[in-house]
């Protein structure tokens, strides 16, 4: 059963996040990601949110409990602590 992730933070610098995000592509794809969406704020583009789809909740939740990302994400510029969301489930529109 696929699942959703939103990711949330804020970062230093856009590009550059933007370039690690985009380089750890593979990494997420060996974890079980099959892809996502990337969101902006309009007024802070530096503030960021990844709604990311997965194989199933154990190995998202292996991947975002990892220091490797954790890590990764202070290399990229993430400047506070990023908030994630694991679905629920779903609701009626």
């Amino acid at each position: 059963m696929m699942v959703h992730i939103l990711v949330r933070h804020k970062v230093k610098d856009y590009a550059k996040w933007k370039d690690a995000f985009d380089g750890h592509a593979s990494m997420r794809r060996m974890a079980g990601s099959i892809g996502g969406r990337l969101f902006r704020d309009e007024k802070d583009p530096n503030n960021v949110a990844v709604l990311l789809e997965w194989e199933d909740i154990a190995k998202a939740r292996i991947f975002f409990d990892s220091g490797d990302l954790h890590s990764i994400m202070e290399q990229a510029g993430v400047i506070d602590v990023p908030q994630v969301f694991f679905e629920v489930n779903k609701v009626d529109a």
